[in-house]
């Protein structure tokens, strides 16, 4: 019952396919693409980029409110805010990543009497909720938007559900996009396709393959990637030349880099090397010589097949592009050089990159660090350290993270939880975690030394971010037990992390009883 449940909801939704299509689903790009062509002049324009770095300016956790207030001052000091410049700040904003500040600016949009928010306006909100809070937040904004929005913003909801490989939401969704009679086009059809590639579903993927063909939806490049990518998996590499020969046939689509980047992984996946090469060989054909896209892509593939010589090429190639080049083009060839053994030519690339770059990015010199570490070269890594300190750039949390590897590793353990300390000011501002295995280094250094109070403080600390563990309290009462002192009631600390104990932890409790603890179990 349940697999035909399953199968009837796959059904459904794909008959949308024969409808009428959906304007080109909303990207950060394409909402600031539409908001530039509405500014009227050149100094217009220049306002609006100093609209967007007054907001950037933001520190990133301000008061609630802030990004609104700082654009109703805005509007104060110049006695008009135009909607189009609003859109480019928002744009901008979600570009780095503020999506709660972009949200605010949606906010005080939405409050002022002269600015109405357009369909595309909403579904760029709720594709900002979605990222800022998850599925359930967007889809209470989606249930309040008009019918004409909501043909907008169902696209940004799909891909919301895509991300968090929510299939059962996808497919329920979809059912009810159809339901409503609101149509869907291949790129939403493309969307489930990604989820079924990313939940290893590949089967279902070729079911809507071969549901487009029936009712005559067009196919994509994408389309041709995941289908190519989903054959792969279930039927061999002669079904995916196949689907490549349909592809060429296709007089709607136009072969470029990324699709024989794409045979390139599968031949290298089924050990065909040389096939491989050949459609990277045909790749680098495709690209632009005016055009940065696909270089640093094709450079990856070649890494993947141990390929200096591919590498070196296409990085080559890249410099004569017009134009700055980016760091992370440089991080790329680094990484990619570092893969193929070939460290000396990463440190060559750093050093181009260091005598043309305006500021010194700790993300560059991450990528040699790392290298260095993994190397056991820790002299080296505190040397590049040192000099990127020297320079002015800011460690972060990856920097203090590698060095502590590498502290851990050479046994510099005092060196090892100065740099932990340094990790744990990032914890709060952001979404890392120390690997598991570094901070169990660092629990039995204390536990090695007797260090019973630094054990404790440690363990205090990773409490408050939820990152203690069994393990982690049985360093901790071994660290009491060699230092001879009675610990804390442990046991209430246990508790409150809500850890099992095991035999060795009972084992533990009865040989600290021994110096005086007291255990009320």
């Amino acid at each position: 019952m349940a697999a035909d449940a399953r199968r009837l909801r796959l059904a459904g939704f794909l008959l949308l396919a024969s409808r009428a299509p959906n304007p080109k689903p909303l990207s950060s790009s394409a909402f600031s693409s539409s908001c530039s062509s509405a500014a009227p002049a050149t100094a217009r324009v220049r306002e609006d980029g100093l609209l967007s770095r007054r907001l950037l300016r933001l520190h990133v956790r301000p008061p609630r409110g802030a990004a609104a207030a700082a654009v109703e001052r805005w509007a104060q000091e110049r006695g008009h805010v135009s909607q189009p410049e609003l859109r480019r700040a928002i744009a901008q904003l979600r570009s780095a990543r503020r999506y709660e500040h972009a949200l605010e600016v949606f906010s005080w949009m939405d409050s002022c009497n002269s600015l109405k928010l357009s369909s595309w306006d909403h579904a760029a909100r709720l594709g900002l909720i979605a990222k800022a809070h998850g599925s359930s937040q967007a889809e209470e904004y989606y249930k309040k938007l008009s019918a004409a929005a909501k043909r907008a913003a169902s696209f940004p909801l799909l891909h919301c559900y895509v991300i968090e490989r929510n299939v059962l939401k996808a497919e329920s969704f979809m059912a009810e996009l159809q339901s409503c009679g609101l149509p869907v086009d291949p790129h939403s059809l493309n969307e489930m396709m990604k989820l079924y590639v990313a939940t290893c579903q590949y089967e279902k993927v070729l079911s809507v393959i071969d549901l487009m063909k029936r009712n005559n939806v067009p196919r994509n490049v994408l389309s041709y990637s995941l289908w190519m990518n989903a054959c792969a998996q279930v039927s061999g590499v002669a079904s995916v030349q196949s689907v490549f020969k349909e592809m060429v046939n296709d007089d709607v689509v136009e072969i470029g880099w990324s699709t024989y980047c794409t045979l390139a992984n599968i031949f290298r996946m089924h050990g065909l090397t040389t096939k491989a090469q050949a459609c990277l060989r045909k790749a680098e054909t495709k690209l632009s010589p005016t055009k940065r896209l696909g270089y640093s892509f094709v450079m990856t593939c070649y890494a993947g097949l141990n390929d200096s010589d591919g590498v070196m090429r296409l990085w080559e190639a890249s410099k004569s592009v017009p134009g700055r080049i980016p760091s992370a083009n440089y991080m790329t060839a680094m990484v990619c050089s570092i893969k193929v053994g070939n460290i000396s030519r990463a440190e060559w690339i750093f050093g181009s990159w260091e005598a043309q770059c305006r500021k010194h990015d700790v993300r560059v010199s991450n990528v040699l660090l790392g290298a260095y570490v993994r190397n056991g070269w820790i002299e080296k890594a505190e040397r590049l350290h040192l000099h990127m300190l020297e320079k002015g750039a800011l460690p972060n949390y990856k920097t203090w993270e590698i060095l502590m590897e590498g502290y851990v590793q050479s046994k510099q353990m005092d060196k090892a939880v100065d740099a932990m300390k340094k990790c744990f000011s990032f914890l709060k501002s952001c979404h890392w975690r120390p690997p598991l295995e570094l901070v169990k280094a660092i629990a039995r250094h204390f536990e090695e030394q007797g260090s019973a109070d630094d054990a404790y403080k440690y363990t205090k600390v990773l409490q408050r971010f939820n990152l203690t563990s069994l393990p982690l309290y049985k360093s901790l009462l071994r660290a009491y037990i060699n230092a001879d002192i009675v610990p804390p009631n442990i046991l209430e600390m246990v508790a409150k992390d809500q850890i099992i104990m095991d035999e060795e932890m009972d084992r533990l409790i009865i040989l600290a009883s021994k110096i005086g603890i007291t255990c009320n179990r």
